[in-house]
């Protein structure tokens, strides 16, 4: 049962992350302002979820270690960074998150699932803490992926509707899933 109650951290500042560079993406995330989910477009936990409700963390924890050593040893001409290239494992990785969503939403009907809790503002890094989960920076043997689930505020139709059809046209990946 990956998912547990949770008060998240709320942190508006872990939004500036996505424009960190990194290898190949001086500016930081190709996405940032430019896909519908992402910053500064994607609005503030607060104004989606009732935090006055039960809120909580939904997670899946991937073997990244496992996974570079299957893939050096099917790829032993690689580089650590080919090795360790999310291309190659973060399909698998969120694939595994919808399932334990999936899970979630059998036991909790109603509930508004944020799967890019980072855009709206949740430090993810603090919250796993607080329910005993210490994630790795960068990972070395496990990856989490995360989501945050609860009531979604009356007007939230109106929210989901304004971020999936922004100027930026449509968005392929879910920002909200009930």
């Amino acid at each position: 049962m990956p998912y547990k109650l949770v008060k998240p951290k709320i942190d508006m500042t872990v939004r500036k992350l996505c424009r960190l560079p990194y290898h190949n993406h001086s500016k930081g995330c190709p996405n940032y302002n430019h896909k519908a989910g992402c910053p500064p477009n994607s609005l503030a936990i607060s104004k989606i979820l009732k935090l006055n409700k039960k809120i909580y963390v939904i997670w899946n924890a991937f073997n990244f270690a496992k996974h570079r050593q299957r893939m050096k040893h099917l790829h032993s001409q690689w580089s650590q960074r080919q090795i360790g290239c999310c291309l190659y494992w973060q399909g698998q990785a969120r694939k595994s998150l919808q399932i334990e969503i999936a899970r979630f939403k059998i036991r909790h009907h109603n509930y508004l699932i944020l799967e890019c809790p980072e855009s709206h503002g949740v430090n993810v890094t603090r919250t796993m803490k607080r329910i005993g989960i210490e994630l790795e920076w960068p990972p070395v043997y496990l990856a989490y992926q995360v989501a945050i689930a609860g009531k979604g505020k009356e007007s939230n139709e109106r929210i989901i509707q304004k971020t999936s059809s922004n100027k930026l046209g449509t968005n392929k990946r879910t920002i909200f899933s009930r």
